[in-house]
């Protein structure tokens, strides 16, 4: 008998985020194609979560599989230190001058974790080479930044990091300025303030945490925050890895604010959801304190396949996607849906709480412990869903829903009732 895809990948592969004594095998995907993928037996599904974030506009998309095509028969990578090359150029004057003219420098890596440990050790290196001494960070409870060291750090201590507590630097955690608890979060700011003048970084998801359980916060408290910051000489890192390229209903999430950031990180969708790529951007002032005939003051920082021409094309392709009226045509039609449903799921007795920022929309179910991504209910609503070919991935006790932008409502329209069944059948066995 032939090997499955699942046989073969449990034999070699250790899984991310995953127990491997008990892991279950895993689906073995042949094939996607705008917002389904399809497995070996030839069993549809439909990707409601943007494969962890970062499919913009549909599996195996036809432009960005073209420009890739083109690339890859002219240059397919090339050391990024003393030489470079068209795309990266590109992409980067695209980006700065069209999409975040507040930032004028940026910084090739390849993830989002990456992404995040290169704005750490900016502001960190900033503070080191102004010879200040401000090492301490502030970041929200419930924060996921990333799992390299430096973007770990800053993140929620919890189960996720616990070997490694013991090495990491310091950092006070605030309350996220969810609705009703603006002013706590603020108040708790301003006493950090008070209490330590070491601080030198104010790290943040912008609107939306993600892996904490899709907890939304208000753009005028993040506002009060970051000019909070500023006033006190602090540097601010957005972290947009998963925020950015659309997904609050606006390119990023820092276009709802008054105050920008110093620094801002950006991966998953930037490729589409097709190829690793990571930026991180920063202002001048950041920059400036890099330049020094002391070769000591470079940012020693850099990874063998940084700006890789295949990467950044795919990029260019995707931002050419983004950048059409249809793309955020659909954008607020997946809002627009979201929105007319959000009501009737309140209705249900199980559910505790809905909340929307953008195509990102979170059902919260109410269970006997505290929230949490361990939740005991995360395993039955995740095969729930899979078995009727939906792909939702809970945040323990919360489902969510992400797609792709190509998503039809027809799909969208399966995904609620799947998810409506879900909880009919949840209340039925409660009764």
């Amino acid at each position: 008998m032939k090997s499955t895809l699942a046989d073969r990948d449990l034999k070699y592969i250790w899984r991310p985020f995953t127990q491997m004594k008990t892991v279950e095998p895993p689906i073995g995907i042949v094939r996607g194609e705008k917002e389904f993928l399809f497995d070996e037996e030839g069993k549809q599904y439909i990707d409601a979560v943007s494969s962890w974030w970062v499919n913009l506009h549909g599996h195996s998309h036809p432009y960005i599989a073209e420009k890739i095509s083109e690339q890859v028969h002219k240059l397919e990578h090339v050391i990024f230190a003393g030489f470079t090359h068209e795309p990266a150029v590109e992409l980067a004057e695209r980006l700065l001058e069209q999409h975040l003219p507040q930032f004028q420098k940026l910084f090739y890596s390849d993830n989002g974790s990456t992404t995040v440990e290169v704005g750490v050790k900016l502001a960190l290196q900033y503070w080191f080479n102004l010879g200040v001494d401000k090492k301490k960070v502030i970041a929200f409870r419930y924060a996921y930044h990333g799992d390299t060291f430096g973007a770990m750090a800053v993140g929620e201590r919890g189960a996720f990091n616990a070997p490694f507590h013991p090495f990491m630097f310091a950092v006070h955690y605030i309350d996220p300025p969810t609705p009703g608890n603006e002013e706590a979060s603020i108040q708790q700011f301003k006493n950090l303030l008070q209490k330590h003048s070491d601080i030198g970084i104010f790290i943040f998801e912008p609107l939306v945490q993600g892996a904490g359980g899709m907890i939304m916060h208000s753009a005028n408290a993040l506002d009060q925050l970051i000019q909070l910051a500023s006033d006190h000489n602090i540097i601010t890192i957005a972290d947009e890895v998963m925020t950015g390229f659309g997904r609050t209903g606006k390119m990023f999430a820092i276009d709802y604010l008054e105050n920008s950031p110093d620094i801002i990180c950006l991966s998953k969708g930037i490729t589409g959801g097709t190829l690793p790529l990571g930026i991180t951007a920063c202002t001048q002032k950041i920059f400036e304190a890099f330049l020094s005939d002391d070769h000591s003051f470079t940012f020693f920082h850099g990874h063998s396949y940084t700006a890789n021409p295949i990467c950044c094309v795919t990029a260019l392709a995707s931002l050419d996607l983004l950048e059409k009226e249809e793309t955020w045509q659909q954008i607020k039609a997946i809002e627009a849906f979201h929105e007319a449903r959000i009501e009737h799921l309140k209705q249900f007795r199980i559910i505790s709480n809905v909340r929307r920022t953008g195509v990102i929309l979170a059902i919260e179910f109410k269970v006997g412990e505290k929230t949490s991504y361990f939740s005991s209910l995360r395993d039955q609503l995740y095969h729930f869903c899979l078995s009727r070919g939906v792909l939702l991935r809970p945040l323990g006790n919360v489902l969510y829903i992400l797609p792709p932008y190509c998503i039809q409502k027809k799909s969208l329209a399966i995904v609620y009732q799947t998810i409506e069944t879900l909880i009919l059948s949840l209340e039925k066995n409660q009764s």
